[in-house]
């Protein structure tokens, strides 16, 4: 550890900050959770309501499609109600869905509460991991927020053993009767404790101080730190709210040079998540492995591996995420995915049975989990300056969803198109990724400045520098602010 960690160290209660961030990390499960349920499920849903190929694409993306209406209204709802609040009422969302789409009779009627489980996504989303680089000290930041992740792949690699084991010894009949609904009920438990221990946890001190509320804001970060320091990061983010948001000002104008440019930058990192394949890959494992496999049920024990890499990958991005930085992480894990997805759609090209495919899906994986899962997060969270990061990481994760959505609804049609299916075997969307995967990784290296260790007050300055652009003198942007 450097003098200047071992400093910042002494200084802070890292079991009061690894509580909260705990707490908020909880957050992630639930994304994960919903999100990758229907990997599961949609096997039997699709036979129960018996879907075309757009339809299953529906029954998966109608999640997505909520997720970016909460994306895009969790940085006014963080701003106006506050983090912690924001994360409450996405808890609840959480547990109306679950209930509601597992009671579902009507093909409509699901659609409609998987939509309002994506709008809880789209809140949790945004505001965990924002919450979390709020409280956390900036040397241990990328750890902190990387619990994110792992918390969103934790809560996947969960529901891909509760549906591994509802469906274990049950009929294929039983599964499309009933067995979907037990998977899609079973979030409700998750749901519901992390909507009791977010009482535990105290808002964002960066949001306090932004609603003129310094005494809270004070308290909060004299229990993560001191007093003598709680002062000093209080004038820290006073002064880089000075000419911003702050009370009786109008808000920084998004189209200013500088910050336009870092909008398109920090949006364009969040969507590229979605080009390199990763819901392909969470969504619909299960049916990608079922023709190998020979039955649900194996495929869904197979699918518990990717899971288990998915853990580990994403532990080893946390575990190097401050050493090495967020920029290495992303040319090599992004460079792996591409490797992953091409040996992928090799696998299907050829037809080749056993692991093979299970083999090159976990190499995929632990290149995802190090790269766009871990520091993509942690870089999202990062990059968008105090003034406008509300708005900013609303835009950005709203894009990512979109994104999303077109990659979920359009894989199914693409996979059983005769054309494709004919000349490709199954392997065109797979080599699509790898192709798009390289082209993310090159422009976000070309663009992206390294930010371990960065204070998030500085964000704004090293950005400019990446960028080629001047950072505005204070007199320019308040004019600004005020026109």
């Amino acid at each position: 550890m450097s003098p200047t960690t071992a400093a910042e160290a002494r200084k802070h209660n890292f079991a009061y900050i690894i509580r909260i961030c705990c707490i908020a990390a909880l957050g992630g499960i639930l994304l994960g959770y919903d999100t990758a349920v229907i990997s599961g499920a949609i096997g039997p849903i699709r036979e129960h309501f018996g879907l075309t190929s757009a339809q299953t694409g529906w029954a998966v993306s109608s999640v997505v499609l909520g997720s970016i209406i909460g994306a895009v209204s969790a940085g006014w709802s963080a701003l106006k109600y506050g983090r912690r609040k924001t994360l409450f009422m996405a808890a609840i969302l959480f547990m109306i869905s679950a209930i509601g789409s597992a009671l579902a009779t009507t093909f409509t009627f699901y659609v409609m509460l998987r939509i309002v489980g994506g709008i809880a996504v789209g809140l949790a989303c945004v505001v965990s991991p924002m919450y979390m680089s709020e409280v956390a000290p900036k040397d241990f930041r990328g750890r902190a927020v990387s619990m994110f992740q792992q918390s969103a792949v934790i809560g996947q690699t969960g529901v891909f053993y509760v549906n591994y084991l509802i469906a274990k010894g049950m009929s294929e009949a039983w599964l499309v009767d009933m067995g979907w609904r037990w998977m899609l009920g079973s979030e409700v438990l998750p749901a519901a404790l992390f909507a009791g221990l977010l009482f535990l946890i105290p808002e964002s001190p960066r949001w306090l101080v932004l609603k003129g509320k310094v005494a809270e804001a004070k308290d909060t970060l004299s229990r993560i730190s001191n007093p003598k320091h709680a002062d000093q990061l209080i004038g820290e983010i006073q002064a880089s709210l000075a000419d911003s948001n702050a009370p009786g000002k109008k808000q920084v104008s998004l189209r200013s040079p500088l910050l336009f440019a870092i909008l398109v930058i920090g949006t364009f990192v969040a969507a590229a998540q979605q080009l390199t394949g990763i819901n392909v890959i969470m969504y619909y494992t299960p049916e990608i492995l079922r023709p190998i496999t020979g039955s649900t049920e194996n495929a869904l024990f197979q699918t518990t591996f990717v899971g288990i890499v998915f853990i580990l990958g994403n532990a080893l991005g946390m575990y190097l995420i401050d050493k090495v930085g967020r920029l290495p992480l992303m040319k090599y894990g992004t460079f792996g995915c591409a490797v992953g997805m091409t040996v992928v759609g090799y696998v299907l090209y050829t037809g080749t049975e056993g692991y093979a495919a299970l083999f090159a899906l976990c190499l995929y994986v632990v290149s995802y989990a190090t790269s766009w899962g871990c520091a993509c997060w942690t870089m999202i969270s990062e990059i968008f300056p105090n003034s406008i990061r509300s708005r900013a990481m609303s835009i950005a994760v709203g894009a990512q969803w979109f994104t999303g959505f077109i990659v979920t609804q359009s894989f199914p049609m693409l996979n059983d198109n005769a054309f494709l299916r004919e000349h490709f075997n199954g392997a065109f969307s797979f080599w699509l990724f790898a192709i798009l995967s390289l082209i993310c990784m090159f422009v976000v290296v070309k663009f992206v400045p390294e930010t371990k260790g960065v204070s998030l007050e500085k964000m704004e300055e090293v950005m400019a520098k990446k960028l080629g652009k001047k950072v505005p003198a204070p007199a320019a942007t308040e004019a600004q602010a005020n026109a």
